[in-house]
This record gives C-alpha cells, structure tokens and sequence, in this order.
C-alpha cells in the first residue's frame, strides 16, 4: 500500500518498477494513492502488459461519495513523465469498448499515456448496461448540469492523481471523445484550463434529434463550456448526423475560442466513422502535446 504520506519518489519509483518494466502481474507495488490537491485517492489493480508497447492498469478512483472505476495504459520503455491522453466514450460505451481500447494502442505506440474512465450511469459505475432510454432518465433525474459538474470533476481528479503519482505530466493533457464523449468532454476541458494541450471532438451540437430526450437539451452550458476551451480543437463532423444536426454542429465549432481549429467533415450518418479518422486525430493530439521546444511529437 502506497498512501501520499509515503514519500512521492518512493511511491513514483515503485509504479516505474511495476508498469514500465515487464514483471506481470504487479502486486502491491502500488495500492493506494491520497491526493492531497484533489481531496482524492486512487485505489489500483493488477497490470498487464498488452502488446509489445504498453501495459494496462485498472484502478478506482473515490472522491467523497463517488466511485469512478478507469483504466490507463502506459508506453513501456519510456523514461520520464509522457503526456496523458484522456478517453471519453461514447453513449451505450463504457471505458474497455473496442474504440477506446484501440485508440489507447495508437496513443501509447506514440509514447503518450492514455486513460479512460466510465461516463456517469455507464459501464461499471451501474449492475448491469443500461438502454439509452434508461440512462439519459437518470442523467435528466439529476440534472444535465449535475452530471456535467460530475464528470468534469471525476476527470480532474483521475489526470491530478495520476500526475501526482508520476505516472504521466499533468501539464501536457489532451482529451479526445466523440458523441456523448463530447457532450461530457466540454466541461471537463473548459476546467482542466491550460494543462488542457488540445481536444478532438465531434458528432455533437447545439441542437438534436426529436427522438433524444428533450430534457437533455443544454446549448447554453454547452456554448459556455466552449467559449472557455482556448486550446487547439479538431472538430469530426458526419454530414448527414440525423441525431444532431448539422448547422447545431457548425455552431458548436465556432463557438470554441481558441485561435487554431479544424473541421474535419465526412460523408455519413452519426454511427459512422471513415476507417482513417482515428489516424487524424492521433496526429492532432502529438503533434501539440509534444514537449516544449522539442520539434517532435512524442514517440518510442
């Protein structure tokens, strides 16, 4: 067990021990981690290696009355603090769906830390899956605005306790999440501030189909959240999106503040996703989260 009264150094030196090198499975190496910053601790589980580049983690985050079950994979080899590439899943997903699992082996082959976390009513933060229907009930019982706050502060303590674990640089965050993976992606980069090196986002918008819940509607906390994002933003349009529609979407993007964005547009519905999509956004994402002055994204 490995609490913040333990001296960081000897808390970072035995996660460097269990997850950059090869011994599997890690034992108690590290257990818990109290983050003083964050009011948080983060209670861990075995890893794995997964691959030739990386080795996957679970771990539980409990900040006061919240569980937040997530995973984060780390480069294997790498020597210092890499930067941290935040996962939002999308609606019906949960933080080991195929898209995200995939996209953290494109990150971490390019040196970078990815982790994810389950979305409020999703994954293992419920018994059992939930029909959207199910799920978006609960979100409008809380309150969209509640559950917004929920998630951008269950992701500001897991990348802070990560960062204080020296498992990954605090100051080098990128967030990628599409669909609902944006709608609770907003918030969370509006509050991550100028850690936040650049997000990808996309089929979401000011406006949605008849057949979501009305009471899910927030343009204007969405407007707010994105008029607060300066960082770099690549936005994934789908065309012909019948759940959100197109102009909600094109307002959505002028809405970001930031000096530099892209609009990347596809021909197709809203489950659509053109094969080499995940290859633009992984360019995006290293190519602004490398080290200062280095010239180079980050890579193994």
């Amino acid at each position: 067990m490995c609490r913040r009264s333990v001296s960081s150094a000897g808390c970072r030196k035995g996660y460097a021990a269990a997850i950059g090198g090869y011994a599997q499975p890690v034992g108690a190496a590290l257990r818990v981690w109290w983050g003083l910053r964050v009011g948080a601790e983060v209670m861990w589980g075995d890893g794995r290696r997964v691959g030739v580049r990386a080795v996957e983690r679970g771990f539980v985050v409990r900040r006061g009355a919240a569980v937040v079950p997530g995973t984060v994979w780390t480069p294997v080899g790498r020597s210092g603090a890499v930067p941290m590439v935040l996962l939002g899943h999308g609606g019906s997903g949960h933080r080991l769906s195929e898209r995200i699992v995939s996209l953290a082996a494109r990150f971490t082959s390019a040196g970078c830390a990815a982790v994810a976390i389950d979305g409020p009513y999703h994954g293992e933060r419920v018994r059992s899956p939930l029909t959207p229907g199910e799920y978006q009930a609960l979100i409008v019982a809380e309150g969209v605005g509640a559950v917004l706050d929920r998630i951008a502060g269950d992701w500001i303590a897991t990348s802070s306790l990560l960062a204080e674990a020296g498992i990954a640089d605090g100051t080098r965050l990128a967030y990628v999440g599409l669909s609902m993976g944006t709608r609770f992606g907003l918030p969370t980069a509006a509050a991550l501030g100028p850690a936040l090196r650049c997000a990808v986002f996309g089929k979401f918008g000011l406006r949605q189909a008849a057949a979501l819940d009305p009471a899910l509607h927030a343009p204007e906390r969405a407007l707010r959240d994105a008029s607060r994002i300066t960082a770099p933003v690549l936005f994934h349009l789908q065309w012909d999106d019948e759940t959100f529609p197109r102009a909600g979407q094109l307002a959505l993007f002028d809405a970001f503040a930031g000096a530099e964005k892209e609009l990347h547009a596809f021909t197709g519905r809203h489950g659509h996703t053109p094969r080499h999509a995940p290859d633009l956004w992984t360019a995006f994402v290293t190519r602004h989260v490398a080290a200062p002055g280095s010239g180079e994204p980050p890579s193994t």
